[in-house]
């Protein structure tokens, strides 16, 4: 087992989390996710930030239950801390210095100082196969999250936001290995690269970061002057992100590799940018269709009309039968937003709202009047 083995898997039921049985197939749990991730997408809940952690949750979960050996390696933790005692192997650091120590009674993890180790080998290198004799896995970047606001018009064609970030980067003088050029880093040579070192305590050993190198497994005799050896130096990055047509308001775009940069050897993490739609005067926007209020006089209404109505890219015809009741909606293929990922667009769905003026000419309110004599009176409602 290596450093996927997160200390999370003796915090969290992975099972409960997705709500399926410990005896779940793998079908039953792929089913639960897709239900779970579905409804708590963040393009379904935009500005929802407890959806949104629990979407992060529901993926953990899956990343786990969802491949057979990576579930295979959670049972067995599991196991192991509800039985609370057996044969653990707690290897020390370095090649050769493993071994097996029996403990009999003693709780699994009590008292082995969790603080500061992010996964179980980083403790059990022995019992898992960690790091013991391979030196210490690379470390991913910091994950980073950004916003970008967009008018409505870009967000419907498409567009490229500029975007700038503050915070580290890989420094540019020794490209992120921390040494001064011509030189490079060395082996550590109290943990021979493994990162760790052994510590006995009573009738058990377990490893615990070494303390010359830090934990990383190297030293760096002559570090760069630019960076003082961290391999990172604070500064502002400038890049773009593409919009793509028909984004919704609260949807989150990943640029991976675009986070903060990892650890030597270590892959930087994503950058999150989450699109801010500006509203429009004019349409609104009901997932890929748009709707539009369109005005007639009575007149029109009454007696139809064909009506000219705004779209995305130019007007149209819009035919108004006699005797259309204001609030009726009438659907205009084609001329919605965007599908960014099934491709075609939505529709516009134009209501008619029939318009009453609020002054009237001489001539205009003869006619009313002579209409109000002669028009049949609508049916009283009986109470």
């Amino acid at each position: 087992m290596n450093g996927d083995i997160k200390r999370e898997w003796l915090d969290k039921d992975y099972y409960q989390v997705l709500g399926v049985p410990k005896n779940a197939s793998q079908a039953d749990i792929k089913k639960a996710y897709r239900k779970l991730a579905q409804e708590f997408h963040p393009d379904a809940n935009p500005g929802n930030k407890q959806a949104e952690d629990r979407f992060k949750e529901v993926s953990g979960a899956y990343d786990v239950l969802g491949d057979a050996e990576k579930r295979k390696q959670y049972d067995q933790v599991r196991e192991m801390v509800a039985s609370g005692a057996g044969s653990f192997g707690f290897g020390g650091a370095g090649p050769g210095r493993g071994g097996r120590v029996r403990v009999e009674g003693f709780p699994f993890g009590e008292g082995f100082g969790f603080d500061g180790a992010e996964d179980l080998s980083d403790l059990f290198g022995g019992l898992f196969g960690g790091r013991g004799g391979r030196g210490r896995q690379a470390r991913k970047g910091a994950d980073l999250q950004t916003e970008v606001r967009v008018p409505f018009e870009d967000a419907m064609s498409g567009t490229t936001v500029p975007l700038r970030i503050k915070g580290p980067a890989i420094c540019p003088v020794c490209g992120g290995s921390g040494a001064e050029p011509g030189t490079s880093p060395e082996v550590c040579p109290q943990c021979g690269g493994t990162g760790v070192v052994a510590q006995n305590e009573g009738v058990f050993s377990f490893s615990r970061p070494c303390p010359r190198c830090g934990g990383s497994g190297r030293i760096i005799p002559t570090p760069c002057h630019r960076c003082g050896g961290s391999g990172t130096v604070q500064t502002t990055r400038e890049f773009s992100v593409r919009i793509p047509p028909g984004v919704k308001d609260g949807a989150t775009i990943k640029l991976a590799g675009r986070g903060e940069p990892g650890g030597p050897n270590g892959r930087p993490g994503d950058l999150f940018v989450r699109v801010r739609v500006a509203p429009h005067p004019v349409f609104g926007r009901k997932d890929s269709d748009l709707t539009i209020e369109v005005p007639v006089t009575y007149a029109d209404a009454a007696l139809g009309a064909n009506v000219r109505v705004p779209t995305l890219n130019g007007e149209v015809t819009l035919k108004v039968p006699a005797g259309t009741a204001s609030g009726k909606t009438f659907r205009i293929r084609g001329k919605g937003a965007p599908k960014p990922k099934k491709g075609g667009a939505g529709d516009l769905l134009a209501t008619v709202r029939v318009d009453v003026p609020s002054k009237l000419s001489k001539e205009e309110k003869e006619l009313l009047k002579r209409l109000q004599e002669i028009q049949k009176p609508p049916a009283r409602v009986k109470a």
